[in-house]
């Protein structure tokens, strides 16, 4: 059983099934606000703060968090003259009330910092609330918390409030799990019985600050099962089922790393319980496991025997950052894509409709930062002019296949993980209301939020324009047409572009067929598919070619993908 609360950095679990708080007694008397009493005293302590030493004149340190616990429980009842005839202690608090409102604020704000969950399990005890609909429990909670502090600080000013803010206090994310019956093999034994997400409800703003903010290289594939021999603590880790384009992928993170997890139902489809009943998936992740010599290990594994793709990321303050759960989950994806002779691509792709009724296919190729989402982006902002419609078939990773004598492209999510940075200005406001938002204080902020439907994504798409993103020369025009496949080719396989700052490399790099996330761990297989792909698109009189987004270009991250979007559109009206 999960236990009622647990914190870990700026983390807090709080399990609604063991324990619900109806009341502000309930609150107060709670294991969870004693533990973050206690947690943020000693964040004063570790600060130093001069606060801490006016209040240790009055109460001894080892006393502090059980004196003030008990003050507070007296002043959901009772005014402050009414509390100092209780004790000289009390007295003396009360007298230096600004010191007290002081504490009230802080300890109020640092709750409000916590990145806050809250769980309900299939199975709970009396206490809980597995029947009460989630939604409604939430804001009661958050209705809680703001009337225990509002009642608490005006009974100690002695006077109630002019202005109030409604501000979210309560959970930041809700989780309802279940239990899973799946098929999976004896060799993942340590995963059976960990419990399943069923359902996310999200409180936005929700902004999360991970540890790092880009990533370093590409994953290494390893020939011995990661897996093997694992042993986990399953009450610590969660167990999020996704849709990732056709596969099934089992996501299995560490409670310490729920701001990833839970991340994840803003980019892929959450697969309902009756699609993994009794299935064996086609990929596992296991996120956040700590390995005995404390290795940073970020490595996958194609498990032949049972045809699934193992991916295994090691407990490192380097993996702390949403790109390696993504990226990590896109490769054994893209792996499987490979082996079953499909092409990778790492790009975007849109299903338009012009203002004539004609309707087009537009795939973009581009490692990170060469500016496809930012032209995704940018036929967004000219859509009025030009579009009656458009729907992303994907943002980030798809797959082409061969069907039928054309090339068909599809989908793997549903969302978006795009940097802040290059946006418009204003953009992040607008989509705040669906958005995730991570460390917007750094550089390569990001914006994740939801863009397509499943449907949509994994229906297939024919290709009817295919452009490389080129971020780094300022051209004159903003497209070029190949008449050779095979200089097309030699420019889509080097995937030159200027690093954006989205990973650790820098100035003009390059990555093989601008994906190192599958292509460039099978590249004998890949080239062999991108030759019959090419082949098939020019033997179609598909349009292929190059498109100068000039991202890379200082004064043109904005302008350069609108131009370059302009420009597609002008082309296909006049074709």
């Amino acid at each position: 059983m999960i236990k009622e609360y647990s914190q870990n950095n700026n983390n807090v679990v709080i399990n609604f099934s063991k324990k619900y708080c109806d009341t502000s007694k309930e609150l107060l008397g709670s294991t969870g606000f004693k533990k973050v009493l206690s947690k943020y005293i000693s964040v004063l302590l570790k600060k130093d703060a001069l606060l801490i030493d006016r209040l240790h004149n009055i109460i001894a340190e080892d006393c502090l968090a059980t004196s003030l616990l008990k003050l507070f429980k007296l002043l959901l009842v009772l005014d402050s003259k009414e509390v100092k005839l209780l004790s000289e202690e009390y007295n003396n608090l009360l007298d230096t009330s600004s010191d007290l409102i002081e504490f009230v604020e802080g300890f109020y704000n640092y709750w409000r910092t916590l990145e806050r969950y809250a769980l309900i399990q299939s199975t709970s005890t009396a206490d809980g609330i597995e029947n009460v609909n989630f939604i409604e429990a939430n804001n009661n909670f958050s209705n809680l918390i703001l009337k225990v502090y509002r009642v608490i600080e005006e009974n100690i000013l002695g006077y109630t409030h002019s202005v109030y803010r409604q501000l979210s206090a309560g959970i930041n994310v809700g989780i309802v799990l279940t239990e899973n019956n799946i098929n999976i093999p004896t060799e993942y034994e340590s995963l059976k019985d960990i419990l399943f997400i069923k359902s996310v409800v999200i409180t936005p703003p929700f902004i999360i600050y991970p540890k790092r903010n880009k990533r370093s290289g590409v994953f290494e594939e390893v020939y011995s099962n990661p897996l093997k021999d694992l042993k986990i603590n399953k009450s610590h880790y969660f167990c999020y089922p996704a849709k990732v384009g056709e596969s099934l992928a089992f996501i299995y993170f560490h409670r310490d790393y729920m701001n990833h997890g839970v991340s994840l139902s803003n980019l892929f489809e959450l697969a309902k319980p009756h699609e993994c009943e009794g299935k064996s998936p086609n990929i596992v992740y296991v996120f956040g496991s700590k390995l005995p010599n404390k290795e940073a290990k970020t490595v996958f594994y194609s498990d032949k025997k049972n045809d699934m793709y193992i991916g295994f990321a090691s407990t490192n303050d380097e993996i702390d950052y949403f790109g390696y759960m993504k990226k990590m989950i896109l490769t054994l994806h893209n792996t499987r894509m490979i082996d079953k002779n499909h092409l990778p691509i790492h790009g975007a792709m849109v299903n338009i409709t012009l203002k004539n009724g004609e309707t087009s296919n537009v795939a973009i190729i581009g490692d990170s930062g060469a500016g496809k989402s930012e032209s995704l982006e940018s036929f967004r902002k000219l859509s009025k002019k030009y579009l009656k419609e458009m729907k992303i078939i994907f943002d980030d990773m798809g797959t082409f296949k061969i069907e039928n004598g054309e090339v068909i492209g599809y989908g793997t999510e549903t969302g978006a993980f795009v940097r802040l940075d290059d946006l418009e200005n204003g953009f992040a406001f607008g989509a705040i209301d669906r958005a995730i938002i991570m460390n917007p204080n750094k550089n390569n902020a990001r914006l994740l939020y939801p863009v397509s439907s499943y449907k949509d994504i994994v229906k297939g798409y024919k290709i009817d324009m295919l452009l490389y993103a080129n971020n780094y020369e300022d051209a004159k025009n903003e497209m070029l047409f190949f008449n050779d496949k095979v200089k097309a080719i030699e420019v889509f396989k080097r995937g030159l572009r200027k690093a954006k700052g989205t990973t650790t490399e820098t100035g003009i790099v390059e990555s093989y067929f601008a994906n190192p996330f599958g292509p460039v761990q099978r590249m004998k297989q890949t080239d062999i598919i991108i030759e019959s792909v090419f082949d098939k698109l020019f033997k179609n009189n598909i349009v292929v070619g190059e498109l100068y987004t000039k991202l890379g270009i200082e004064g043109r991250e904005q302008k350069g993908p609108e131009n370059a979007a302009r420009k597609i559109f002008e082309y296909l009206l006049k074709r």
